[in-house]
């Protein structure tokens, strides 16, 4: 009953979070298009009022009288004669209530010098009043060469204000230079939408300040500090996720005016995702009740298909208790050929040896033919290969038989891998191999000297033996994750696939050995040495003229 309830659970817990995922990402799709939706109605607003006060602009600095007062140096002159082009454009905030004046109304307007320096008018009524701090920050300390577009921050008797400033050259009829500019001051279009769900708040950040007209002053602070921080990190746009007042927002923010001479100003659209969150919640909760009723109208039925199922289970259990007997047997048969294994190993090796010592007895004399010498010398050699074949299956019995108990203490893996090496260039190098290593200096693993002394000589010794003239060997290593990776790579004929499954057998051999020496053990037991030390040893690749294999240890420090 008890698996069933898992089987019941498991499926009423994946079926519920794919249901949820999908009604969520559903329910995601359709805020991110009212979003794009308001967004886009505040964008091509915003196109249109920019083109109408561009061309209104345009207009206004190709005004002969304005010319002629800025080429004559009649600034006297200057104030004046745009006050009478610009008095529907500076109309009180009533008489701007309409749509139509709201677009194009002026807050104020001021000419620039050609130094970028204000020119100061002689009535502030006319032109729109700014303190003197406001008017140095219209100083721009040169003159645009194109319309260009800023945001200039106030302080007011209403409070602190941010204006949205046009500037268009003045260009000389006689000498075709920049000799002036306009920079007229307007109210910032905010988006007024009409949609609870979105929750969009539009608002401009500059000079690091934020100005959101829906925000307290402290909830400004917050989300200024979040956007410069990503300006600090050289994103000029972006959107990330932010809490405040624990209700989740997604902020937008974008740069208004590139290249431009004001200060840089950045759109901010801060979308309200409160709304969505409790929707959220609410979901969750009901999928969770729909949850706990399943699994209830799965207990019951679990607990009645369980009963149905107890008699057989218990006969199952009575059926395998009488095969434990069994078990116990074959364990003990497996450990009777183990001991087997080793005491064989053992008995061999007493006439291995007596048999070793007769044959260089026998090569110390020397009234025997040429070829009795040679035939002699190789049964000697053969007695060591037979003796490292008995040697190599006593330490698998004792393997086996899980008699081998580890010493760890730290190994200099360089060092031991450097030492093979030196052993292995004294042998026959008629083959012309090249070697590359790659270690690190200090480089040392946790293990025993000489079982981690075999696993490298395997390696190396395979690495030279199953290779091709003028061949490479490429060894190196190196730290991961707390353990140690050495691989050996050497060139030569490749393992086929249908070989790779049994390389790791013992007295297995490939059909690429050549007649290579070798008894087909030390691959199982290098990898069996490697699992004692708590790592693996595996064939990463076997391609045409390349084989590489990877042993892992566990990484230590020097003692």
């Amino acid at each position: 009953m008890t698996a069933m309830m898992l089987v019941v659970l498991g499926v009423t817990v994946v079926a519920l979070y794919v249901a949820h995922r999908y009604v969520v990402a559903e329910a995601r799709r359709d805020l991110q298009q009212d979003f794009e939706r308001d967004l886009r109605a505040l964008h091509e607003v915003q196109a249109l009022r920019s083109a109408a006060v561009s061309e209104r602009v345009r207009a206004l600095v190709a005004n002969p009288r304005i010319h002629a007062a800025l080429e004559d140096n009649a600034l006297d002159l200057l104030y004046p004669s745009a006050n009478d082009e610009l008095r529907d454009l500076m109309q009180s905030d009533e008489a701007a209530d309409q749509i139509g004046a709201r677009v194009v109304h002026a807050r104020f307007y001021r000419f620039l010098d050609n130094s970028g320096a204000v020119l100061r008018p002689p009535n502030l009524a006319d032109v729109g009043e700014l303190t003197a701090d406001a008017e140095a920050a219209l100083s721009v300390g040169k003159l645009p060469q194109s319309d260009q577009v800023g945001y200039l921050t106030r302080r007011t008797s209403q409070g602190d204000v941010t204006d949205e400033l046009f500037a268009s050259p003045i260009v000389s009829t006689e000498t075709g230079e920049v000799i002036s500019a306009l920079v007229l001051g307007f109210k910032p279009l905010e988006l007024q939408t009409k949609s609870a769900q979105t929750g969009l708040t539009t608002g401009i950040l500059v000079n690091g300040a934020l100005k959101l007209s829906s925000f307290s002053g402290e909830q400004a602070r917050v989300v200024a500090t979040e956007i410069n921080g990503a300006l600090a990190r050289n994103r000029a746009e972006g959107n990330f996720l932010v809490r405040i007042d624990n209700v989740p927002r997604l902020l937008f923010y974008k740069w208004l005016n590139p290249g431009s001479v004001f200060p840089a100003a950045y759109e901010v659209c801060v979308y309200s995702l409160g709304a969505y969150d409790r929707w959220q919640r609410r979901l969750t909760l009901q999928i969770g009740a729909a949850g706990a009723a399943l699994l209830i109208v799965g207990f019951i039925a679990s607990h009645f298909v369980a009963t149905r199922l107890a008699t057989p289970v218990e006969k199952l259990a009575r059926t395998s208790e009488e095969n434990r007997a069994a078990l116990e047997s074959t364990s003990q048969e497996l450990q009777r050929t183990a001991r087997y294994s080793a005491d064989a190993s053992h008995q061999l090796k007493n006439p291995v040896t007596v048999l070793r010592a007769g044959l260089e007895t026998l090569l110390a004399r020397d009234d025997f033919k040429p070829e009795v010498y040679d035939e002699l010398s190789s049964l000697v050699h053969q007695t060591y290969r037979l003796t490292g074949v008995i040697d190599d299956l006593l330490l698998l019995a004792r393997m086996d038989a899980g008699r081998v108990q580890l010493q760890s203490q730290p190994v200099n893996l360089a060092g031991l891998i450097e030492e093979w090496l030196d052993d292995l260039s004294a042998l026959d190098e008629s083959r012309d191999l090249r070697t590359e290593t790659n270690l690190p200096a200090d480089l040392y693993v946790a293990g025993e000297q000489r079982y981690t002394s075999l696993i490298v000589q395997n390696l190396l010794e395979n690495a030279r033996k199953y290779n091709r003239a003028g061949g490479k060997i490429d060894i190196s290593a190196q730290k991961t994750n707390g353990s140690v990776v050495l691989r050996v790579g050497n060139t030569g004929r490749g393992i086929p696939r249908d070989a790779q499954a049994h390389l790791f057998e013992r007295f297995f051999r490939g059909p690429n050995h050549n007649g290579a020496s070798g008894h087909g053990l030390g691959l199982n037991l290098a990898r069996e040495l490697a699992r004692l030390h708590g790592g693996d040893l595996r064939l990463v690749r076997a391609e045409e003229d390349w084989t590489e294999f990877e042993v892992r240890f566990t990484s230590a420090e020097a003692a």
